[in-house]
């Protein structure tokens, strides 16, 4: 039986655990050490933790905190937020990361993805591509938490990503981000078939069926946020993840 990957998504602002809706709205919602203690007795295939405000607070990773995290973490760890040099992901990667994700930094200085695969491997090197509408329905890519429009399609933006050795993408649809509405289909499909490295989707999952959906879209692995976190219809805050021979029976059992 085919298994894909079923990634919990952690977003970090002033060290605590967060969530938002459509990039906005940010509600704490508890300590990631727990959240990742959580996780680890779940079993979740791997984990990503993005740090938010890094960016935009125009600062580093701290790298401290994220070693304390990747050190209580059973699973592979990716981390993304703040990363502009390559020392910066050499001690990333000493403090334990699996894989580093570059956001920001990804599209001020696409070197820094060719120099990071050449020094970890593009294996270990993710492209997170946040994507929303303009107001004339065109997707777009964005960057700074959303802050910032670059004007770039995001097939485009992929395809320069994978050319610069990127091993993996990230794609996160801002406008599904928190409201558990589903995947945004039409988006993963057009990137995922733009390019031959895997296509993680993230933004707006609700649930199993919307992965199903999500891998018939073109996704290599799916990856959710708010459904980890919160138990529907009011948003209790509440840490899950689906039991595998759940996952069996609805997922990876209608994936070829």
């Amino acid at each position: 039986m085919k298994r894909i990957r079923v990634i919990p998504a952690l977003l970090i602002q002033d060290g605590g655990l967060v969530k938002s809706v459509k990039f906005k709205d940010h509600k704490y919602v508890g300590d990631p050490i727990n959240a990742v203690k959580i996780f680890n007795e779940k079993e979740v295939d791997e984990i990503v933790v993005l740090d938010i405000s890094a960016s935009l607070e125009k600062r580093g990773p701290r790298i401290a905190e994220i070693k304390e995290i990747a050190s209580e973490a059973f699973m592979p760890l990716g981390y993304g937020g703040g990363i502009t040099r390559l020392s910066e992901i050499e001690e990333l990667i000493t403090a334990g990361v699996e894989k580093v994700i570059l956001n920001s930094s990804a599209f001020e200085n696409p070197t820094l993805i060719n120099d990071a695969a050449k020094y970890v491997g593009s294996q270990s090197i993710v492209a997170s591509v946040d994507v929303k509408k303009n107001m004339w329905g065109k997707y777009r890519v964005f960057i700074k938490n959303g802050a910032k429009n670059t004007d770039i399609d995001p097939v485009e933006f992929a395809r320069k990503m994978e050319d610069a050795g990127a091993g993996e993408l990230l794609l996160n649809a801002i406008d599904r981000d928190g409201t558990f509405g589903g995947y945004d289909e039409t988006l993963i499909r057009s990137v995922s078939s733009a390019v031959n490295i895997p296509v993680v989707a993230i933004g707006g999952a609700a649930t199993i069926n919307d992965f199903v959906k999500a891998v018939g879209a073109g996704a290599s692995a799916v990856s959710a946020g708010s459904m980890f976190v919160f138990q529907l219809p009011h948003r209790a805050v509440l840490i899950s993840y689906p039991r595998q021979q759940e996952l069996e029976e609805k997922l990876f059992s209608y994936i070829n």
